[in-house]
């Protein structure tokens, strides 16, 4: 698994809004979805490096994908 340190949950959410994940739910966690996955990002500053990765592996991203996002 990847690791994806220093990323802020607010980066986190527009990176994966431009690879096409739409917001479902907030609340302590944000919930996300593209129609075939579902993703949940803790509201943390920053995200877990090991977490982070792992919401980029369910996104269907590569770490460098993920970073071009950024």
């Amino acid at each position: 698994m990847p690791k994806i340190q220093g990323v802020h949950h607010r980066r986190a959410v527009k990176a994966l809004q431009k690879a096409g994940f739409v917001v479902v739910r907030e609340g302590k966690h944000i919930v996300m979805s593209d129609g075939r996955r579902i993703l949940t990002i803790p509201r943390a500053n920053p995200v877990n490096a090991f977490t982070m990765g792992g919401i980029v592996q369910e996104a269907g991203l590569s770490e460098a994908e993920f970073r071009k996002l950024l």
